[in-house]
């Protein structure tokens, strides 16, 4: 075992009314039945402890830091108390806690670049609930990028792959309309994405080289220029500079027929070009199971993909397998923080 392996994950807490605490609980229960690595959750013991109650099981919680982690994990589930300070009720979020959410994911991220943990795995959050709070940043992802930049002095540029057993795909354009998507896709998108894409599959995935298929923007992507001229004077001159740099990408394909079985052999992650594109196959092939990974940052992210599912937390029917395939992965593709290039 390397010194990295001996290391926990970082959990943070999430929204603390949803259903973070539920899976996190639930995943602990079964930590010996999905074979876990030891992770540390970063939040308020309070929470975990009411919701606890509330959900009717069993969970010892041990008050640590990373370093008592694993020697905890067996017998408690691990905490490094981050309180939210106010009485937190299972689906109601509150601006109050938004405070802690932002907290806990710093504490992470800072453990990472600390070496005292091998990655970490973001429970979800709700945005609405931090912007109310001031929070400057559309999401997880560019709050991670931005803590990373201001940990080591270096832009990175973030990359939402969502990974599951049948399936890998990228977007290139993620949380804008679809009406704005021509606009936003450039060239230079694409390849900046695909090169991380690339990157990061061999480095963390120990894939040799990646089979990149790149989905075209329009129906049959384009049909030769008479349903868009984007795929021919966008998407494929970008394809085109890739195989040239040494990356076997290829495309642009038809998105109808790039998700089947047959299909999908071909290739080791589909890039695509918009939001929906991407996540509708992802979570159509394994929408329990399938993960949201972070690539592009110096440091191991990922997280189940899914929301904060304000509407089941504490009624005991939040299912815990995405986070199960999250914490997991996390563990298969770890390495020390700052070691990516």
């Amino acid at each position: 075992m390397t010194q990295t392996e001996s290391l926990p994950l970082a959990l943070s807490q999430g929204d603390p009314a949803g259903v973070g605490p539920d899976i996190a609980l639930s995943a602990w229960l079964e930590r010996t039945v999905h074979d876990l690595p030891p992770f540390l959750f970063i939040g308020d013991p309070a929470v975990l402890a009411v919701r606890a109650r509330q959900l009717d099981i069993d969970v010892p919680l041990k008050e640590t830091d990373a370093a008592g982690a694993v020697s905890v994990f067996s017998d408690a589930l691990p905490v490094l108390p981050v309180p939210t300070g106010v009485d937190v009720v299972a689906g109601s979020p509150h601006v109050s806690t938004a405070k802690s959410t932002i907290a806990a994911i710093e504490k992470a991220v800072q453990l990472c670049f600390d070496g005292k943990v091998r990655g970490m795995v973001t429970n979800p959050i709700a945005k609405a609930v931090l912007y109310e709070a001031g929070f400057g940043f559309p999401g997880h992802t560019e709050f991670l990028a931005h803590l990373a930049s201001r940990a080591t002095g270096q832009s990175f540029r973030p990359v939402m792959m969502l990974a599951g057993a049948k399936l890998k795909a990228v977007p290139v354009t993620i949380h804008i309309p679809i009406k704005d998507v021509p606009a936003a896709l450039t060239e230079t998108l694409i390849l900046d994405t695909c090169r991380i894409t690339a990157r990061d599959l061999k480095e963390r995935f120990g894939l040799s080289s990646p089979r990149l298929a790149v989905a075209g923007l329009n129906p049959h992507a384009g049909e030769g220029g008479a349903i868009g001229l984007e795929d021919e004077e966008i998407i494929h001159p970008a394809i085109m500079q890739l195989r040239e740099e040494g990356i076997d990408a290829f495309g642009p394909l038809p998105a109808d027929t790039m998700f089947h079985d047959e299909a999908r052999r071909r290739y080791d992650v589909a890039i695509c070009m918009y939001h929906d594109q991407a996540l509708i196959p992802v979570k159509a092939l394994g929408f329990d199971d399938s993960v949201n990974v972070t690539l592009g940052l110096p440091f191991v992210r990922t997280s189940p993909d899914h929301g904060t599912a304000f509407g089941i937390a504490g009624t005991g029917i939040a299912r815990h397998d995405s986070l199960v395939a999250a914490l997991k992965l996390a563990s298969e593709i770890s390495r020390p923080a700052g070691a990516a290039s």
